[in-house]
């Protein structure tokens, strides 16, 4: 052990010390830290019943509890226990984190907050200062929090969406280090959660729409934020040299000059260590641009978009790769949870890793080996008829790539199973799958393919797009947008369906007491029987759920706790669909809300939902020629406020603003930046033309409203 590591070593001891004897005097209530007891064998443990110490609870990423206090015959006494009320004006998807008796989360902002875990009362907050780091770049990803902090030794690790990596004392919430992880000049961003493994925390990056961007993972060492290697998803520049064999053998793969593009495979969610295979699995990203034929014009797999990628934990040398989706040219990307059982098929125990990804189909790989074991669809799918178990590869329908027309495809860029985690009980053999079923229409026919540029985040002018238009055409023939489905992956069938009043929903949880929970986006949390998902038990909290939850026990009393705050990507792109929810930006309040058996705490209740109405202006004439060139310029603002200036809740619905009716308002909180402390990203580079045609493509839009009214 060399020196600097023996002294961090006993400066935490101290720092233990000098915890617990804070502690005894009252001036803290959190713990000692806990630098001995959060390591590799902790976070493999699935007996452990009084904690919840990593995303997936544990690296198997089952989100599979062993505790049963809570059970399917008593489920319907839960009630709440105790909640915390978070000044956050958008959406919560964090899964909260609970280590020794401390419960950690982030809210909007980026914000972490540490809370007594049987009280709610709050013992820290840490600040990152987004806007104040993000600037003009607040504009990339910032209304879309984080999905959660990780936990290793005595810190807690947070990755900021500008981009940071975060180490804090997990006593006093006191930073101790902080790294750039992301080239600031692009559209990159971060709204996944740190994997932690052997004193490593890995960090990826979404950002694959916003800008010529090469997809990359990296891993820090946990204890000084030092890096300790990079793998880059797809090649580079062949002129400029590969940086491994395996980015050498991708670019086989590739035709055309795609590094102009960047080629994109970000990887931003849907990471999981295999403590028993020492491996460590990354999904991956889609194309940028997502049309294959501007990326890579001869065709080509594009390794390694849209895979599961093996690599060695310790060196991020390349181990093995399964492509879901080769060549892929419909955003189906594989950035989906990645769990991992032990599964008997045909009287053989396999080691299998499984996976249902954006494009529909359900896949149980055998770990060891990398090689398939089965694949079947869980949705609705008409891009390929069969995965090819001799090949590994989809059978593809050729219509579907939209090569000579617009195709209507199915499933659509929010895939059958987005970023909401998916949930595997071993008592039932089942996972639980929060699906979507929406058919889309793709065409290209007005995308100039031979002088497309990549779009640029800072751009002031409209950009290209992704090189291919689509537009929702309908939903599961019987009407159907959403569901929770029981998946049993041994059969490759589903077992049960619940349908959804809502095309999104928020991830789930399983636990031994044959339960299945999840919240809802029309703002109900459940709990269903995990054999045949009968509904037990509904409480009603008062505003859309984004979030998973989770359940950990204290002095023999089993808690289930879950962030309340509506959001995520659905919040802001998913049109009519969630406007209609009626979860107005600011018009309710956000929460951490904690059941129990015991529970006796009142919820005081929130305001109803309501569908924002549009202002009547008729002094404001719209200019119908002016109004259209603004389409193009609002195109920079429709990741948040949502198609056709129609919100979904992540922010104001700006048919309804007052302020777009003066000309000096909407310059001083648009251009100059008047509401950058409220989350409204600056867009200094707008003309005053810009600006006045803005003005007019939204009193458009409201008018346009109106009139259906």
């Amino acid at each position: 052990m060399t020196r600097t590591r023996l002294g961090a070593r006993i400066l935490r001891v101290v720092a233990a010390l000098l915890a617990t004897t804070l502690a005894a005097t009252g001036l803290f209530s959190i713990p000692a830290a806990f630098a001995a007891t959060i390591n590799d064998a902790a976070l493999a443990d699935e007996s452990n019943t009084e904690e919840w110490l990593a995303y997936g609870r544990t690296y198997s990423e089952q989100r599979h509890s062993p505790l049963k206090q809570i059970n399917a015959k008593n489920v319907a006494g839960l009630k709440v226990d105790w909640f915390l009320n978070l000044p956050d004006a958008v959406g919560l998807v964090a899964t909260p984190l609970v280590a020794q008796g401390v419960m950690y989360f982030t809210g909007a902002r980026n914000i972490v907050r540490a809370v007594n875990a049987t009280t709610g009362k709050l013992l820290w907050t840490y600040d990152p200062q987004l806007a104040k780091h993000m600037g003009e770049r607040m504009r990339v990803a910032f209304v879309h929090g984080s999905r959660g902090v990780g936990l290793w030794e005595d810190k807690v690790y947070l990755a900021t969406v500008d981009g940071r990596l975060i180490a804090l004392q997990a006593a006093t919430g006191r930073e101790l280090w902080s790294v750039e992880t992301i080239d600031k000049s692009s559209g990159e961003y971060i709204t996944g959660a740190p994997k932690i493994f052997k004193g490593k925390v890995l960090v990826g990056n979404g950002g694959t729409e916003g800008g010529p961007t090469r997809g990359y993972v990296t891993a820090y060492d946990a204890d000084t934020g030092e890096q300790a290697w990079r793998f880059f998803i797809v090649p580079g520049n062949p002129a400029d040299g590969f940086e491994n064999a395996a980015m050498e053998m991708a670019a086989k793969t590739w035709t055309g000059k795609w590094w102009e593009f960047g080629g994109g495979g970000n990887a931003w969610h849907g990471f999981t260590y295999d403590a028993e295979f020492d491996a460590l699995y990354i999904g991956t990203g889609n194309g940028a641009p997502w049309n294959r034929k501007i990326r890579s014009p001869g065709g080509g797999d594009n390794l390694f978009l849209c895979s599961i990628l093996a690599l060695d934990p310790d060196t991020g040398e390349y181990l093995w790769h399964y492509q879901t989706t080769p060549g892929e040219t419909w955003d189906y990307n594989s950035n989906m949870d990645i769990v991992l059982a032990d599964l008997e098929i045909d009287g053989k125990k396999i080691k299998a890793l499984m996976h249902a990804p954006k494009n529909g189909f359900f896949y149980v790989i055998d770990r060891a080996t990398g090689k398939l074991v089965s694949a079947e669809p869980f949705a609705e799918v008409n891009w390929a008829s069969k995965i090819d178990l001799a090949t590994g590869r989809p059978v593809e329908i050729a219509a579907a790539r939209y090569e000579e027309s617009a195709a209507l495809v199915t499933p659509g860029p929010f895939g059958a199973h987005n970023w909401p985690s998916m949930s595997y009980n071993p008592a039932t053999g089942f996972a639980y799958i929060p699906t979507i079923h929406q058919v889309l229409r793709y065409s290209d026919d007005e995308v100039q393919l031979d002088t497309w540029k990549s779009p640029a985040w800072d751009a002031s002018a409209p950009t290209e797009g992704l090189g291919v238009a689509t537009e929702i055409t309908g939903n599961r023939s019987d009407g159907t947008r959403g569901t929770l489905q029981a998946w049993d992956p041994v059969a490759q069938k589903q077992v049960w369906e619940v349908e959804l009043s809502a095309l999104w929903n928020p991830g789930t949880l399983t636990t031994a007491g044959n339960l299945v929970f999840q919240g809802r986006a029309d703002g109900d949390f459940a709990a269903y029987n995990a054999a045949t998902g009968e509904l037990l038990w509904k409480f009603p909290v008062g505003l859309g759920i984004a979030a998973p939850p989770i359940t950990y026990a204290i002095d023999g009393r089993q808690y289930v706790a879950l962030l309340v705050g509506w959001g995520s990507a659905f919040a802001a792109l998913g049109g009519e669909d969630a406007n209609a929810l009626g979860w107005a930006y600011g018009r309710h309040m956000r929460r951490l809300v904690t059941f129990s058996l015991d529970g006796k705490t009142p919820l005081p209740p929130l305001p109803p939902p309501e569908v924002p109405t549009p202002i009547e202006a008729p002094f404001f004439e719209v200019d119908e020629t002016t109004a259209l060139t603004g389409a193009d310029v609002y195109g920079q603002c429709s990741f948040c406020h949502g198609d056709d200036a129609l919100s979904g809740g992540s922010a104001p619905d700006l048919r309804a603003s007052p302020i777009v009716l003066s000309a000096e308002a909407f310059e001083e909180v648009v251009r100059s930046g008047g509401a950058r402390a409220l989350g409204m990203p600056s867009f200094s580079n707008l003309s005053d033309n810009q600006l006045s045609e803005l003005r007019h493509y939204i009193r458009e839009q409201a008018e346009l409203a109106l009139g259906e009214e």
